[in-house]
């Protein structure tokens, strides 16, 4: 699929991994709306830097646990870009309980991080497959990670990641053949909001497990995207890019 003026609607695209996949979706030639929920003013810079790629850029606020501000979110994107080919479900959250802490694990943290990375994507899809089924080549690509492979981090993080890969291949099947469904699963990556949480001590661990010794590229996992959304007979699948800690 020719990227060159579609549309592409990435959650949780203020910073991070979400900022660098919405820049390099401009680079190839993709309208941009830019959701936000706490970082308006870093939203709106990254949307400044789409248009200064010269592709039109949408800043909308969205809660993926509500399932109306998904649903206007997607209708502001269509009305103010034109249509939707690409859907990113990037937008994830965690609180970094560790694993073996299940008394600090309440199930207030639990039903949030499930709302937020598995639920909310499925009420994105949702949202967005009517739109999506309209151009015939529609595009789903989620952000997994790590976690939702090996039994790491967060409990809460790993299962709701663990189940999204599988929502993925469900989606897969029930969205052919118009629309493609993918999930990529990233390792630990610098510059994120993420990362920034993690002691130095688990950083140099990963480090030393990964076969490339270093952590994730952003930039790696942004093109992987866009190599899903290019791509016309890849679906149901999840890419792992971690610098060689989890063979998939």
């Amino acid at each position: 699929m020719d990227l060159t003026d579609r549309v592409a609607l990435t959650t949780g695209a203020s910073g991070g991994l979400g900022a660098v996949i919405a820049r390099i979706l401009a680079d190839h030639g993709a309208h941009v709306a830019v959701t936000h929920l706490g970082h308006r003013d870093e939203a709106a810079e990254i949307c400044r830097q789409i248009a200064a790629k010269g592709r039109s850029a949408f800043l909308v606020h969205l809660d993926q646990t509500d399932p109306a501000s998904c649903t206007a979110a997607v209708e502001a994107t269509v009305n103010a870009l034109g249509r939707l080919d690409i859907l990113i479900n990037n937008a994830a959250w965690n609180d970094p309980v560790p694993l073996p802490d299940l008394d600090s694990l309440t199930p207030e943290i639990w039903d949030r991080a499930m709302n937020t990375n598995l639920r909310g994507p499925f009420l994105m899809t949702r949202a967005a497959v009517p739109h999506l089924k309209r151009q015939d080549q529609g595009r789903v690509v989620n952000i997994s990670g790590v976690p939702g492979l090996v039994p790491t981090g967060s409990i809460a993080l790993a299962v709701s990641k663990a189940g999204l890969i599988h929502l993925t291949r469900c989606l897969a099947v029930a969205l052919g053949p118009s629309i493609t469904v993918n999930a990529v699963a990233p390792g630990l990556m610098e510059g994120t909001r993420m990362f920034a949480r993690v002691p130095p001590a688990r950083v140099a661990v990963v480090k030393e497990q990964a076969a490339l010794k270093r952590t994730t590229c952003v930039e790696d996992v942004a093109r992987q995207v866009i190599t899903f959304c290019h791509s016309d007979s890849v679906t149901g699948q999840t890419q792992v890019i971690d610098s060689g800690g989890v063979f998939h």
